[in-house]
């Protein structure tokens, strides 16, 4: 009998941070990783261990770090992949290993074309079934819970599908994921395809069967819910929806819709939803990707009424126009206006419940911020405080520092920068440089003037500037993609002035490049070093 509970497996900090334009240090996937236990997940995918060493840290640092959630890594079906994941997690209180491999013939024929694993479909389909089972086999050498995934299942061939199933299940697997890796099915389809192979796999009862659908169609959630409508008991997701192309299943949908219809669905989960809000701006925050306003369950006007006949029917009965209670996934009826008089200990607590704890220094250098934006606004915003944490609390290795900057630009005049730059010397002491440019605007005087004042020559990608709260006064966001060489990495400055912001920006991308760089090298010169030992 198949329980009336449903696991709730996140992969923000996995399938969520391939969305194109998006990385996450280790530091801030911990942090997320924290928040994602309070939410009362119950697997978190911390990574891809083998895909990079900085990879590899995060998902370890988690593993050791984080309690009460199923610590989780993905893996191909390659030796070299299951071992890195075996390491990375051999602290974990309860490891996972997810492992898997294309299950269509789309995917067989597309990826293993290589005459190695066959000259034919058929042939191909053999090599990649003992392949299948190997990596389950091998992975339970490390952990005792085993996830495997048939890759494009929403395209796969019926019986193929059934019978890889039915091997990775004797070879060990605890869980089996069947995506809709493309987000091609359709949610009658996709739920028919979950119940017949919990139909036709004859040791399907052994596992639990897991449902991870992308957005591609707009039908991620609804796919889902289909899933777990025909045998499902663990649904695979996102925070916010983030995630390659248009995304993964939004975790916070799926989770309220069962909740909110129970009466329909049976079915609940584990998730302490009043933590939705809080993980949902976290999220939008360090990976740079800002939450519609109209984002179901946790966008700003998710709660918020215009027309006068909502308005009065709210007013009177929130039902008539609410079907969930905004404080139940994290929103607050009110809140402490903060402003410059507030002191520490207030800015504390508001931190603390937006989900940051910061030690002493950290909250003396955010308070210093905050005094700056605080003098020049009326109130500051919680948004407003997101912002200044992640510019102060999160950058990267100092190459370039910012001593000042000078703007001219008007309706009569060529907009010209002057910046002067703490830059790193010949000596390998820092030194200052100037240098002034003009431009077709104040930010491409600005970034010009940045350019020739660092020698870099990073390409600009991508800029964008938002307003993080509303008002004359308001915090300006910039964002920029850098990219030099193959290397792409995302930059972000916060100021109520938005050149500044922009200027912030655009240094943030640099010494991110300058720290990948570093990181590489030093890299090549410890690979040097272990060829050339005996």
């Amino acid at each position: 009998m198949l329980s009336n509970k449903v696991a709730v497996f996140d992969t923000t900090l996995r399938d969520g941070e391939q969305a194109a334009g998006t990385r996450l240090g280790s530091r801030e996937k911990v942090t997320i990783a924290r928040q994602l236990a309070r939410l009362n997940v119950d697997i978190i995918e911390a990574g891809y261990p083998n895909s990079s060493p900085e990879d590899f840290e995060a998902v370890r640092q988690i593993a050791e770090e984080i309690e009460g959630p199923i610590i989780c890594a993905l893996s191909r079906v390659v030796p070299e992949d299951i071992h890195a994941c075996g390491k990375a997690l051999a602290k974990a209180r309860r490891p996972r290993i997810h492992t898997g491999i294309g299950a269509s013939d789309i995917h067989v024929m597309g990826k293993f074309r290589d005459d190695r694993y066959g000259r034919t479909l058929a042939e191909k389909r053999v090599t990649i079934l003992r392949l299948a089972v190997e990596a389950v086999k091998l992975a339970k050498t490390y952990v005792d819970d085993v996830q495997f995934y048939t890759e494009d299942a929403g395209r796969s061939d019926l019986d193929y599908l059934c019978e890889m199933i039915e091997a990775v299940i004797s070879a060990g697997a605890t869980v089996v994921n069947i995506p809709d890796t493309t987000g091609y099915t359709v949610p009658e389809q996709y739920g028919a395809l979950i119940r017949t192979v919990c139909a036709k796999v004859p040791n399907i009862d052994r596992v639990t069967v897991s449902v991870h659908c992308h957005d591609d169609l707009g039908l991620a959630v609804s796919n889902s819910l289909a899933g777990v409508q025909n045998g499902a008991r663990q649904v695979e997701g996102t925070i916010n929806g983030i995630g390659e192309r248009a995304g993964n299943a939004s975790l916070e949908e799926i989770v309220m819709a069962l909740r909110t219809r129970r009466d329909y669905f049976g079915l609940d989960t584990a998730i302490d939803a009043h933590e939705f809000r809080r993980t949902s701006r976290m999220v939008a925050d360090m990976l740079g990707i800002p939450v519609p306003p109209n984002k179901a369950v946790v966008g700003s006007n998710a709660f918020a009424h215009s027309s006068g006949i909502h308005v009065d029917g709210v007013l009177k009965d929130r039902q008539t126009y609410e079907i969930m209670l905004p404080e139940d996934v994290g929103f607050e009826k009110s809140h402490v206006v903060l402003t410059a008089r507030t002191g520490r200990a207030g800015l504390r607590d508001r931190l603390e419940k937006l989900g940051y704890h910061l030690s002493k220094e950290e909250l003396d250098q955010a308070y210093q911020r905050f005094l700056v934006v605080a003098d020049k606004k009326q109130e500051v915003y919680d948004d407003d405080l997101i912002a200044i944490v992640h510019d102060e609390l999160h950058p990267v290795e100092e190459t370039y520092r910012i001593e000042y900057l000078h703007i001219d630009s008007g309706t009569s005049t060529i907009p010209t920068a002057t910046v002067c730059l703490r830059v790193p010397g010949q000596s390998g002491e820092t030194e200052t440089r100037k240098a002034a440019s003009i431009g077709d605007g104040p930010v491409d005087a600005v970034y010009k003037a940045i350019g020739t004042a660092t020698n870099n020559p990073a390409r600009l990608v991508s800029y964008d500037i938002r307003s993080v709260t509303s008002g004359t006064e308001a915090l300006g966001e910039a964002t920029v993609q850098l990219q030099q060489g193959d290397t792409k990495v995302i930059g972000r400055g916060a100021s109520t002035d938005v050149i500044e912001a922009s200027a912030r920006a655009y240094i943030d991308g640099l010494n991110k490049l300058s720290a990948l760089r570093r990181r590489q090298e030093s890299a090549q010169q410890q690979m040097f070093v272990d060829h050339a030992q005996p």
